[in-house]
């Protein structure tokens, strides 16, 4: 059996991560395809449980984090295209770049829009109150700005349609140019 890839597609919440995600499982090229939602590992949580946006949840946001990589891993190795979709900035990224180490095909794209599209994008769509919700998203924007050597996984999705911004990520899949 052929081991799949795992694609990570992250980036601030509003820059069409899920959207993206979806489709390029949908249309992969390989035989099988899963989209892994990361929000949805830290939904498992119950006891104990701290918003991972606050301080005080790093442990916990790194064991979710290794949690959905080892669950990556298992569908590669099963011969999945693994559309990893989620909040994984180059502060997380130690894990993954071990497991490309062991020889695990990883792409990493940041979806990232200007300031002003993100947050009309997000707030939107948000479960939080609106003030809070503000707050996370300018943070989260601006820790995926002046991102030094992971720039070069940026794609600014500002002005670009949904099926642009697929028809990259897939181009480049198949170039390998963003290879963690």
């Amino acid at each position: 059996m052929e081991q799949g890839r795992i694609i990570i597609l992250t980036g601030p919440p509003g820059t069409g991560k899920t959207t993206v995600a979806s489709m390029i499982a949908q249309r992969s090229d390989l035989r099988k395809s899963v989209h892994l939602h990361t929000d949805d590992f830290y939904h498992y949580l119950c006891k104990g449980a701290i918003p991972p946006h606050i301080p005080g949840s790093e442990e916990q946001n790194l064991v979710v984090i290794e949690a959905f990589l080892e669950a990556a891993k298992r569908f590669a190795r099963g011969g999945y295209d693994v559309i990893v979709d989620g909040i994984v900035g180059p502060w997380f990224l130690d894990p993954w770049k071990k497991a490309a180490q062991e020889k695990y095909e990883i792409h990493y794209f940041i979806l990232r829009a200007s300031k002003q599209e993100t947050l009309r994008r997000a707030v939107t769509r948000a479960k939080l109150d609106r003030e809070l919700n503000i707050k996370l998203v300018e943070t989260m924007w601006e820790q995926f700005c002046h991102l030094g050597r992971y720039e070069r996984h940026v794609l600014d999705a500002t002005e670009c349609s949904i099926e642009e911004v697929v028809l990259f990520v897939k181009q480049k899949i198949i170039e390998k140019s963003y290879l963690l």
